[in-house]
């Protein structure tokens, strides 16, 4: 199982014969992805990359069923790319743009309150569940099908995570690169509620950065509703006050939103939180071990009570005559009674002797005198 996309989404790109639209939905399709087409408004009706080509979102999905897209337009015109997406009824919107103007986002989430579409980004690296589909710029070939899930602000440190997740055999589930803007579709709450109720994660890495507040707001979700091992890593740690860290939303203010805040509040909700993004997947492949010992341990405490007594059946067919040789408990418990009937007797018999003995002293003495 997997989150938000998998073999069977049928995607479409929005500014597909543009050269970043073009270039990404290449190497989709190389990956596996079900792309199905694309929209660019006054080339309806041609074939790009041997797929049709249409005017409007809405013509896109009614001829194709598709239910996820991909958008590569520019940031003067990603917003109402979004809306329009948002209209035609799809499912997932991947906005990979980056410099949307923060006053266009807000109308946007605004304008999404209610709504069923989900919208990943902007200035994202997008989405991919390894093996079966990518939405995005994200390099497939690091990927491996595993059990971490993975959700990041950070492009280049959602690439780092997903490396050593695969490098150190776990391999991922699912990965979500959120974007690092101040207003943007899905937060860590949305993706993290996600990976717990997904049977196929087992554990979950979060990437957060300087700037807002998600990442205290996400450690709160944490500690009263998710039960799988969280590691997580803050980005800009050394930086100072009202520094940009790449991100627009990456951005200490008014004293708030820096990284020693969002640790604090990760570890105080059990988080298992790392200072170097180096150490993400040697710390989740031993929290995992350790959750998985005790089934280890659970299992073998089932299987010992069927062991024991075939090995009793070994060894008494080693040595047949064992048993026989053993005397039944009621044998042994007439033989004490007897015994101890008998000690009465014996007793009486010796006390009888020893007066005898006792007169016989007496008269030698006697005589002796005489």
């Amino acid at each position: 199982m997997s989150i938000l996309v998998n073999q069977r989404t049928k995607v479409i790109c929005q500014g597909f014969t543009g050269k970043q639209g073009t270039f990404h939905s290449e190497q989709c399709l190389a990956y596996g992805t079900k792309l199905v087409g694309g929209v660019t408004p006054g080339r309806g009706g041609e074939r790009h990359l041997n797929l049709p080509v249409f005017d409007t979102v809405r013509d896109a999905v009614r001829e194709t069923g598709a239910t996820a897209s991909m958008i590569y337009v520019p940031a003067p015109y990603a917003a109402d790319s979004i809306l329009e997406a948002a209209d035609a009824g799809l499912e997932l919107v991947v906005c990979i743009t980056e410099g949307l103007p923060i006053n266009d986002m807000i109308k946007v989430k605004a304008a999404l309150v209610g709504s069923p579409t989900r919208l990943i980004g902007p200035n994202c690296p997008g989405i991919i569940t390894p093996g079966e589909c990518k939405i995005g710029i994200m390099p497939g070939f690091i990927h491996k099908k595993g059990c971490v899930g993975i959700v990041s602000r950070s492009g280049t440190l959602t690439y780092e995570a997903v490396f050593q997740t695969t490098g150190n055999g776990l391999g991922q589930s699912t990965c979500v690169g959120i974007g690092g803007d101040p207003v943007r579709g899905m937060n860590f709450i949305d993706v993290i509620e996600l990976f717990q109720r997904d049977p196929q994660t087992e554990g979950i890495i979060m990437v957060g950065e300087i700037g807002g507040s998600d990442e205290e707001a996400a450690a709160a979700h944490i500690r009263h509703y998710v039960d799988k091992p969280v590691v997580a890593y803050i980005a800009g740690v050394t930086a100072p006050p009202g520094k940009r860290m790449g991100h627009a939303g990456a951005m200490i203010a008014g004293g708030k939103g820096t990284a020693a805040d969002k640790y604090r509040a990760l570890e105080a909700a059990r988080v298992h939180t790392v200072k170097s993004p180096a150490e993400l997947g040697s710390a989740m492949a031993q929290l995992l071990a350790q959750r998985r010992a005790p089934s280890a341990r659970a299992a073998a405490r089932v299987a010992a009570p069927t062991a024991a007594p075939t090995a009793a059946r070994a060894a008494e067919k080693k040595s047949p005559g064992r048993a026989a040789r053993v005397k039944p408990a009621t044998v042994r418990r007439g033989k004490s009674k007897a015994r101890a009937k008998a000690k009465p007797k014996a007793k009486a018999k010796a006390k009888g002797k020893a007066k005898a003995n006792a007169g016989r002293g007496s008269r030698s003495a006697a005589r002796a005198r005489h």
